[in-house]
C-alpha cells in the first residue's frame, strides 16, 4: 500500500504540473491577443510627430531629419517572395538624437547605386520597432565590405561612430527601390496549441492512472 500511495502522489504531482503549465499558456494567450489588438490599432492610427510623442513599439510616426548616406548599412535579408538581397539602413539624425532608418529592400545588384538614395528627408513617415536581440547563430558582420547579418549595436557604433535609439524606424510608402518592408501584427501566437498539449497530457495521465487503479487496487 505504501508504494501505491507514493505512486499516486507522483502521478498527481505531474498532473498538477501539466495543468499549471497549461494555465500559464492560457494567460500568455490572452496577453498575446491583447498585444496583437494593440498593434493592429496602432498601425491603423494616423502618424504622430516623433519628437512630441513617447516612443513605443509599432507607433506610426512622422518626422524629418538628416540622413547619412556615407554610412549606409546593407543588411542581408529576403524579400516577401524569398529572394535574397539587402535591407538599406541609414543613420538618421533628428534633433540631437540618432536613429537607424530602415528604408526597405533592394536586390544585390543595386548596392551602392545612387538611384536608391532618392528620398525626401523633410517628410519621413514610418513605424517604430524596438530592436530585438540578434540571433547568435548568424554570421558575423563584415564591416569592411559593408555586408551585414545583424544590427549588432557594437558594430553599428564602430561603423558609424554613433549611438542609436533602441527603436528602428521602418519607412512606409510605395517606393520600388528600396521597397519598404511591410510591418504587420502577424506575430507568433502558438499559446493555444501549447495549452491544449499540456492539458491533454494531464488528462491522459489521469485516465491511465484511473485504469491502473481499477486493474490493481
Amino acid at each position: 500500500m505504501r508504494y501505491k500511495f507514493l505512486f499516486s502522489i507522483f502521478v498527481f504531482f505531474f498532473i498538477s504540473v501539466f495543468i499549471a503549465l497549461g494555465s500559464w499558456q492560457i494567460i500568455r494567450l490572452n496577453w498575446k491577443l491583447e498585444l496583437i489588438n494593440q498593434i493592429e490599432t496602432s498601425l491603423k492610427d494616423n502618424p504622430v510627430s516623433l519628437t512630441s510623442s513617447n516612443e513605443k513599439n509599432y507607433l506610426r510616426i512622422k518626422t524629418n531629419g538628416s540622413i547619412d548616406f556615407e554610412k549606409q548599412i546593407y543588411l542581408y535579408n529576403l524579400n516577401e517572395k524569398g529572394k535574397p538581397g539587402f535591407e538599406v539602413i541609414n543613420p538618421l539624425k533628428i534633433g540631437n538624437k540618432n536613429y537607424l532608418l530602415n528604408r526597405g529592400w533592394i536586390p544585390f545588384d543595386k548596392k551602392d547605386n545612387e538611384i536608391i538614395n532618392i528620398i525626401d528627408e523633410s517628410n519621413i513617415i514610418g513605424i517604430l520597432k524596438k530592436q530585438i536581440k540578434a540571433n547568435r547563430f548568424k554570421p558575423k558582420n563584415d564591416l569592411l565590405n559593408n555586408y551585414w547579418f545583424t544590427l549588432n549595436r557594437d558594430d553599428t557604433f564602430n561603423f558609424t561612430g554613433k549611438k542609436f535609439s533602441p527603436y528602428v524606424i521602418y519607412l512606409s510608402g510605395n517606393a520600388e527601390l528600396p521597397k519598404p518592408k511591410l510591418i504587420t501584427a502577424n506575430i507568433s501566437n502558438n499559446h493555444k496549441k501549447y495549452a491544449m498539449t499540456w492539458f491533454s497530457l494531464a488528462i491522459s495521465i489521469l485516465l491511465l492512472y484511473l485504469y491502473f487503479r481499477k486493474k490493481n487496487y
